[in-house]
């Protein structure tokens, strides 16, 4: 449980006893990471201002542009790459039991608690919706401004954003006993992540992470693109590659020495990867 706990996102609020929170985020560079993979119990909105991104969710990777929300369900691994110069977000991260009745009511009992318990999924991309984007961008005015009264304003448009996602925008509900298998296999599986997290640069295999996850082979490469969407390989090589666009951006190193530090041996196979994934080559980065 303690690893489990470990891949999960700190989600620490501004304020307690009010838990939402807003981070207005712009990336200037094309290609770079914007959220590495992780997961949270909240749900978030992440909502674009301006410039395009791909975004994961699970097994479904989106492009985004300006106008676009994406709503991340509780417990769903996510990751983020920017797609233009120019990428300008807002995402939203809301604790849902904020909208807790004081009794046990219709709206509690049929929408807020399956939504608490990830039993109830909403679609992740949300384009061309104009009431949509009208409500998240009134909930970001109000956190904005903060005037006399946001509170109840917020509650009500946060409200109104569930109420529109739910009629037209629910990807699944899930009975218990599904949730049951799908929280079983986050918690099988987070070791697993968070070991390829900080193991990168060492040589991983399939066998060996599947041997972590007590499964075999076969059912362990099956529930790994189930969870993140990617094949084994795929997922080693973005991480990699994330953290090698990192280095050639922020340290001194060579392009031979990140190739090496990021698990690529060959640095003629790292470029040819490297200009693949994020369509410019490592030595345009760096000059090196």
């Amino acid at each position: 449980m303690e690893k489990f706990e470990a891949l999960r996102e700190p989600m620490d609020m501004p304020d307690p006893h009010f838990p939402i929170k807003l981070h207005r985020t712009a990336f200037k560079e094309q290609g770079v990471v914007i959220f590495p993979h992780h997961f949270h119990e909240h749900l978030e909105f992440l909502y674009i201002v301006a410039g395009e991104a791909s975004i994961e969710c699970g097994s479904t990777t989106m492009t985004a542009s300006a106008g676009d929300l994406i709503v991340v369900n509780s417990n769903e691994l996510h990751y983020g790459t920017s797609l233009s110069p120019d990428l300008y977000y807002y995402a939203l991260i809301a604790d849902i039991s904020l909208l807790h009745s004081q009794s046990v009511d219709a709206a509690e009992t049929k929408f807020i608690t399956p939504i608490i318990q990830n039993r109830l999924l909403l679609q992740n991309y949300i384009g061309d919706d104009s009431k949509v984007s009208s409500c998240m961008l009134a909930i970001v005015n109000e956190l904005e401004h903060r005037e006399f009264g946001y509170e109840l304003a917020i509650k009500s448009e946060l409200y109104r954003l569930l109420t529109l996602l739910l009629r037209g925008h629910v990807a699944t509900v899930l009975t218990q006993d599904e949730y049951a298998e799908r929280m079983k296999n986050i918690e099988r599986f987070a070791p697993v992540f968070q070991h390829i997290e900080q193991h990168y640069k060492e040589e991983l295999s399939v066998d060996m992470l599947a041997a972590m996850a007590n499964l075999s082979r076969y059912h362990f490469s099956r529930l790994f693109k189930e969870l993140s969407g990617h094949t084994v390989t795929e997922y080693i090589t973005t991480t990699r590659l994330g953290q090698a666009d990192y280095l050639l951006r922020h340290s001194p190193l060579t392009v031979s020495e990140i190739a090496v530090a990021t698990g690529f041996n060959d640095i003629y196979y790292f470029s040819r990867t490297f200009k693949k994934h994020k369509k410019v080559s490592p030595s345009s980065l760096r000059g090196n």
